[in-house]
């Protein structure tokens, strides 16, 4: 899929909460095709001390208003920039970068923990376009992490688990009830590593097949700076290339 570098217009930033932000792009030409589970790479030019891109989820793209959302936690000087900027303001990506989820038929569990739940929004819209059926299972450590479940209950059935028991059930993802009452065709997992690891495991034992997204640090999306490399049963690979979405059953996990 060929790659284009922006510059994209902010349309909007909404304060989704405390430590996390929606910034809405936009341009007065077409935006690219893009595929969920695929990432950009944003450049922070309002951060003396950020010198390397950014890489960042899409969350989202409304191709009727032409917009691409990204939903940004704010935990270093380059995410923070990003989060102080305001509409009308201009961001410069590459995009679109990596390889995403497998969009299918059936049934899909699509999985998520924190900023993880970021590409399962479009992930989810994009298997109900196509007549499959989308659910979703977010986990977080409070409702107050919990991040737009109302966007997703629009989309698909929504299962919850928090770890304070605040909202749905208590524990992780891989403690809810969904496991032993539904079957699934495909799983999708994109969140904290020991939280992939730990639904692998469980897809495994239920013999379903599983993709996770990976977080390796990517400073260049291109492959040639090399920080982001995963060992698999292929060897060492480039997140940024091959991925970031893989086949458990290509993961040493």
């Amino acid at each position: 899929m060929k790659k284009h570098i922006l510059d994209l217009r902010v349309a909007s930033v909404s304060h989704v909460s405390e430590k996390y932000v929606m910034i809405r792009l936009t341009a007065d030409f077409q935006l690219p095709e893009m595929m969920p589970g695929q990432f950009v790479e944003i450049r922070v030019d309002n951060s003396p001390s950020t010198y390397l891109r950014r890489p960042i989820s899409i969350h989202y793209v409304d191709k009727e208003s032409n917009t691409l959302w990204l939903l940004v936690a704010k935990v270093g000087e380059g995410t923070k920039a990003m989060a102080a900027l305001h509409e009308g303001d201009t961001m410069n990506i590459v995009a679109p970068l990596g390889n995403g989820f497998t969009i299918a038929e059936g049934k899909t569990l699509l999985v998520g923990g924190g900023v993880g739940v970021a590409p399962l929004l479009y992930a989810g819209k994009a298997i109900s376009d196509i007549g499959g059926e989308p659910v979703f299972l977010l986990g977080a450590r409070s409702a107050a992490d919990l991040l737009e479940l109302e966007r997703f209950k629009g989309i698909g059935r929504v299962y919850v688990t928090t770890e304070d028991a605040s909202q749905g059930e208590k524990g992780f993802v891989t403690n809810h009830s969904i496991w032993h009452e539904e079957a699934f065709d495909r799983i999708a997992v994109c969140g904290p590593k020991p939280m992939m690891v730990a639904v692998a495991r469980l897809a495994r034992e239920l013999h379903t097949p599983c993709e996770v997204s990976l977080e390796n640090m990517m400073a260049c999306g291109l492959g040639a700076c090399l920080c982001c490399v995963e060992k698999t049963k292929d060897g060492n690979v480039c997140v940024c290339t091959e991925g970031p979405v893989f086949d458990i059953e290509k993961l040493n996990w």
